[in-house]
């Protein structure tokens, strides 16, 4: 489903003043999104076309969207999308890059709020630097806390990656909804293969390669912790089991990915050294869970190499036996009550 205005907007002569695309993705977030496109709406910046998607949400978070921009009047082009079926935050992105328009695109998310000026002080920050960085990541700053510097989420400096070695030696750490790239970056590597769990370690690793990254030392997005990536106590063993298996396989499409990248930017001997003993890991812990009987199991665990041993054994015993960690995690509920 895609609803839309008819104004599509008109290529800029000024050349301080780029077209900017927000791409807002959601899902899952009826109670929290419209905070989220509330900031979108607000941006001081024009020209800006603002795309809120909802990745085909069980809830009511597209409804929450319509409602929430039902009586906007203002200068933004405005775009919805709810699509007909799941496709994961890597192949939302990747699609609403397909559809925006902008030079610069400003990735949100539905349960985070921009702050007015974000996209203002993003391109800003592009200009000044003659528009050669092609990844541009902001602080962030805790939504409830009252408390700004308290509060102030500051991720990896990015100006000091120079290329493939800085990357590889200390892979950086950033937080998806507070950074922006440029459309040519997306446009030469292409669209991100669906099912990674994000896109910042993906496009991070696409523009160090090219134009570089730099680091915005503004909190320019109010942030919600939590989600996918958000660290939570598991009650059952069931439930960390299935976490497990859920993040390998996002391990997975990420390291194809990294080396579909690493290909096309001249690194790929370098990436596929790199990737071995996480692939190998990746790999055994998918293989044995999948595996057919104690058997079957026991043996991955004794033949697999390059996974180091105790690793092995935890993952075996997960897939195996796993009622030996139920009464670690009955424990561990109890202690929490």
């Amino acid at each position: 489903m895609n609803l839309e205005d008819e104004r599509v907007p008109a290529a800029t002569n000024d050349v301080e003043r780029p077209l900017v695309s927000i791409l807002l993705i959601a899902y899952n977030q009826a109670d929290v999104v419209a905070d989220a496109v509330a900031g979108a709406l607000a941006q001081t910046y024009s020209p800006l076309e603002i795309l809120i998607s909802d990745d085909c949400s069980p809830d009511g978070t597209f409804a929450a969207i319509e409602a929430a921009v039902r009586d906007y009047r203002g200068p933004h082009r405005v775009v919805l999308n709810r699509n007909a079926r799941n496709v994961g935050i890597s192949g939302h992105l990747s699609q609403l890059a397909r559809m925006a328009h902008g030079e610069l695109l400003v990735v949100a998310a539905g349960d985070d709020v921009s702050v007015p000026e974000r996209c203002e002080r993003l391109v800003a920050c592009w200009n000044a630097r003659g528009r050669r960085v092609d990844l541009i990541a902001s602080d962030l700053v805790e939504f409830d806390n009252p408390d700004p510097q308290g509060g102030r989420i500051a991720p990896t400096e990015l100006g000091g990656y120079a290329g493939f070695d800085d990357w590889a030696r200390a892979q950086p750490w950033l937080v998806g909804a507070a950074h922006a790239w440029s459309r040519r970056l997306f446009e030469r590597f292409g669209d991100m293969l669906p099912g990674a769990m994000a896109e910042d370690q993906i496009m991070t690793f696409r523009a160090v390669m090219t134009g570089g990254a730099y680091s915005l030392r503004e909190p320019l997005v109010r942030y919600r912790r939590g989600g996918l990536s958000g660290k939570r106590r598991w009650r059952t063993v069931e439930q960390f089991i299935a976490r497990v298996q859920q993040t390998t396989r996002f391990g997975l499409v990420e390291s194809e990915q990294f080396q579909r990248d690493a290909d096309v930017a001249g690194v790929g001997d370098g990436m596929h050294a790199l990737l071995v003993p996480k692939l190998a890991r990746e790999r055994y812990v998918r293989d044995v869970f999948a595996a057919r009987g104690f058997g079957a199991k026991l043996g991955l665990l004794t033949r697999t190499k390059g996974v180091k041993l105790g690793f092995r054994v935890r993952m075996f015993l997960y897939a195996a036996c796993p009622a030996v960690y139920r009464p670690f995690f009955a424990l561990r509920a109890l202690a929490k009550r």
